[in-house]
């Protein structure tokens, strides 16, 4: 049985030589960020590079199951214009847009696709992004979907976790124990008021036991102090449990969870994509507002590159069915409209890519200015090169399907 995967203390420095022969010297910075930060940081100039653990994970054994999973390369698009009616998601429609992108994706029916991804031991972590909700959060909808298939072939209701890093976001998209009877609601951490009741007896966040000291990232020299965009340390701390170099990965990964489920929603974050890849890079570690200026797109690929996620992500599905082209990562209600569209892959980082790219096109379509610096999507080659996903739009298999 693999040993659970435990990050290395120490020195994590790299040869500078060799850190900008991989990354270039335009790729550490790139999009507006959710929480506080500016969506300015979106356009800002990058900055000098910084050292991070990614050697630790990338010399950790691969299991099975390890990015880019069971179809490198492959993304599935699932177009159903009946699944928006009146304004109204409707459940069958996205229902069978989820099953058909499922067996596109695999080339099997759906109990052999569920065979190839799971077993009915596993404990499936279904990953939503709950911000902008209703509007433009993960649709209850998709994630019912998903669990009609997982359950229909053996895998118990009490194994399926729906998660995301914020309780109060998750509450507030309608991710609760009343509407989601027998599964479990789990977020990473909460989030308190302006007065100090986030602190518990001892002064510490009241949500640092949920973090596996254990298991981190680490951008070395970028401590949560003095991080741009928070009107002071104690507010930073509040949403971000620590200070320091290190981001924790949450608990419910590392000594729970056996496989994900990524459920991101197709949104712009400046010039760059709030999807697949930042659905996990933020959502799954503490500590992130310090990383923002310094990494931000990085973080995407450095943090699905872990064991605890490289692992046990098995399938991503893109929430298309509303769309948001500017103002991401927030809701803006001027820039959202019907898609209607569902995407699969088990390669969340080709599937960004082909994201990435139809969200420029609309935006340059709704005459926003675009800035196609490379920056933007150096974080996805940078990925291709650690052999996590496959990045080059010519060797991606784009499947595209309209009902």
């Amino acid at each position: 049985m693999t040993q659970p995967y435990h990050s290395r203390m120490g020195d994590f420095g790299m040869d500078r030589r060799k850190f900008f022969k991989t990354l270039g010297l335009c790729s550490m910075v790139a999009g507006g960020v959710v929480l506080g930060v500016p969506a300015s940081a979106a356009d800002a100039e990058p900055e000098p590079p910084v050292t991070t653990n990614i050697d630790d994970f990338m010399k950790a054994p691969r299991g099975p199951h390890a990015l880019p999973g069971l179809r490198p390369g492959k993304v599935v698009q699932v177009t159903d214009p009946s699944a928006i009616h009146q304004g109204r998601i409707m459940a069958e429609p996205v229902r069978d847009m989820v099953r058909r992108a499922i067996t596109e994706l695999t080339g099997q029916d759906l109990e052999q696709s569920f065979r190839l991804m799971f077993t009915v031991d596993d404990v499936v972590g279904l990953k939503v992004n709950p911000v902008g909700a209703p509007l433009i959060s993960t649709r209850l909808e998709v994630v019912d979907a998903l669990i009609e298939w997982l359950t229909a072939n053996g895998l118990p209701r009490r194994n399926i976790v729906i998660w995301d890093r914020f309780e109060d976001m998750l509450t507030e998209a309608g991710y609760t124990p009343e509407r989601f009877p027998g599964l479990r609601i789990e977020a990473l951490q909460t989030m308190g008021d302006e007065s100090n009741l986030w602190r518990d007896a001892a002064g510490n966040h009241v949500s640092q036991g949920n973090f596996d000291r254990d298991v981190f990232y680490l951008a070395r020299g970028v401590a949560g102090k003095n991080v741009r965009g928070y009107k002071d340390d104690e507010y930073y701390l509040n949403q971000h449990v620590f200070n320091g170099e290190y981001s924790y990965f949450g608990k419910l990964l590392t000594q729970s969870l056996t496989k994900i489920i990524n459920i991101p929603v197709f949104k712009n974050t400046g010039n760059g994509i709030s999807m697949a890849t930042k659905n996990l890079g933020y959502g799954a570690i503490c500590n992130t507002g310090r990383l923002h200026q310094p990494l931000f797109f990085k973080v995407c690929t450095e943090v699905l590159a872990a064991p605890v996620i490289r692992d046990k992500l098995v399938l991503n599905i893109t929430d298309g069915l509303r769309g948001q082209y500017d103002g991401g990562p927030m809701k803006n209600e001027q820039f959202v409209y019907e898609y209607a569209t569902i995407y699969a892959a088990t390669d969340p980082f080709a599937l960004d890519m082909i994201c990435h790219n139809q969200i420029t096109a609309k935006r340059k379509e709704m005459g926003v200015k675009v800035n196609e610096h490379p920056r933007f999507t150096e974080y996805l080659h940078y990925a291709a090169s650690l052999g996590l996903g496959v990045a080059d739009p010519a060797r991606i298999h784009h499947v595209q399907v309209r009902i």
